[in-house]
Order: structure tokens, then sequence, then C-alpha cells
């Protein structure tokens, strides 16, 4: 419900942007689409990613935040605190996902990628993505508009034809 996009070597703010290049950190960024790219931010923070892009082409969707359809109470019990999944660091503690998943496949327990359901394209909004020095303006962070459980701004200017993409 809300994902930031990194698009690989042509992308300053990607981990496996061109001068950086490939290393061990970003690897599993480098595999097939729908592994699971699982990194530490400030020493402290889980961030997961499903890479995306075709194999050796190293592109990666950051999970920003979801709506919980089950396991709430153990989400809460993880958390301690509410919001449970509302930025990327809150979702892999309320998901209980750490190092131990980066390279996962997500087609698998004990961490799954599922279809979801229709969303109104007039629903999703687009912002430049969150917490980013380098391409900073791009607007490649998607969301539902007004949702509680949004990280970042929640509702944008969504006639403005930048801000705005029929998904």
């Amino acid at each position: 419900m809300e994902v930031e996009a990194y698009l690989g070597l042509h992308d300053p703010a990607s981990h496996a942007a061109e001068r950086i290049g490939r290393t061990a950190r970003n690897d599993v960024m480098y595999g097939r689409p729908g592994l699971a790219y699982v990194y530490l931010i400030y020493g402290m923070h889980w961030c997961v990613n499903v890479v995306t892009g075709t194999e050796g082409v190293p592109s990666a969707v950051l999970i920003r935040a979801l709506d919980p359809l089950a396991g709430e109470d153990v989400m809460a019990e993880r958390r301690s605190r509410r919001p449970l999944t509302s930025g990327p660091a809150r979702l892999c503690q309320a998901l209980g996902v750490t190092g131990e998943l980066n390279g996962h496949d997500l087609a698998h327990p004990p961490l799954t990628l599922a279809p979801g359901w229709p969303v109104d394209p007039g629903r999703v909004a687009t912002s430049p993505r969150i917490g980013v020095t380098r391409a900073a303006d791009w607007p490649l962070r998607f969301y539902l508009a007004g949702h509680r459980a949004v990280s970042g701004p929640r509702s944008l200017n969504t006639s403005d034809p930048v801000l705005r993409r029929n998904v």
C-alpha cells in the first residue's frame, strides 16, 4: 500500500547505482525477481525490498507500509506500540524480518508476497521518495492517498499529473 522504486545502475539513490557497483551488501538486487533484499540502515533498522529487475539488472521496490489483514496480535507483541506497519523499519519489526531473510524467495514461507486486490487507479498517488538525498525529486513513491498506514505525507494534490499515476 506504500512502496518506493529503486531503478538500479542509473538511479543515484539505489544501493546498486553505478558509483557503487556490485557489492556483498547489494548482491541480492542482481538476482531474479521475487527475492527479498533485506538490509540494515543506521546500524539498527531492517528494511525489506522485493527484487524486480531481470536477473543481472539490480532494481528493487522498498516496502514502506502495509495494512495488516491478519496477525496483528503477533505484530503488536513484536512492536510493543503502534503504528504497527507504517514505515519500513516498523514494518520489518512487526513482521519479524531480519537480515536472515536476505535473498529469501518470496514465493515461500516464512515471508511471502501474494497478489492483492484491485485498487481504484484514482487512489494511487506518487511523490518523491522519502529519506534520500540523491535523485530526491524523482516521483518513485507510490501509495494509497489518504490511507491511515501510509508512512509519509498522506495527501498530495493528486490532480497534479506529476503526483498522480494511473496504474
